[in-house]
């Protein structure tokens, strides 16, 4: 077995942090889990020293969770491995503000005939029939409208 590159050996003012996190019991149920995580991964002097596996299989977390965790723990300090890891993930927005702004156009007109009222998919297909975009979905018309209607109220 290699030896671990990330060794967590929590200092007693971090443990008690930790212990107090837990006791408290008023918190995400992932800074929970990370809080224990890191309690049984401590190999200091008063640490219980589990192996990964070990944590893995007591708090239903991957190995590989249990890593990352003490990874951020040795090079970001121990608010940084209480939380998630920050999102990498960007997309670009599906519509862009004109595109937008012929969609709110569209559902403040009268719906089609034979129609009380617009759906989400009848927009998202007229606005590609208008050839205003190439192809659109329903949730991102939903999203698009939500995001209106929420600056509207503000």
């Amino acid at each position: 077995m290699p030896a671990k590159k990330y060794r967590v050996e929590l200092t007693p003012e971090e443990q008690a942090e930790l212990n107090d996190l837990l006791r408290k019991g008023n918190c995400a149920a992932h800074k929970r889990r990370h809080a224990e995580v890191l309690l049984k991964a401590d190999e200091g002097t008063e640490g219980p020293s589990w192996m990964d596996a070990q944590i893995s299989e007591a708090f239903g977390v991957s190995v590989r969770t249990v890593e990352r965790i003490r990874q951020r723990l040795v090079e970001r300090g121990l608010s940084a491995a209480l939380e998630r890891a920050p999102s990498t993930r960007h997309r670009a927005p599906r519509l862009d503000g004109e595109q937008e702004a012929h969609l709110v156009a569209l559902a403040c007109q009268t719906p089609p005939e034979g129609r009380s009222r617009w759906t989400l998919r009848l927009l998202a297909e007229r606005m590609v029939v208008l050839d205003y975009v190439d192809e659109l979905s329903h949730e991102t018309v939903r999203r698009v409208l939500k995001k209106r209607d929420q600056a509207l109220a503000a």
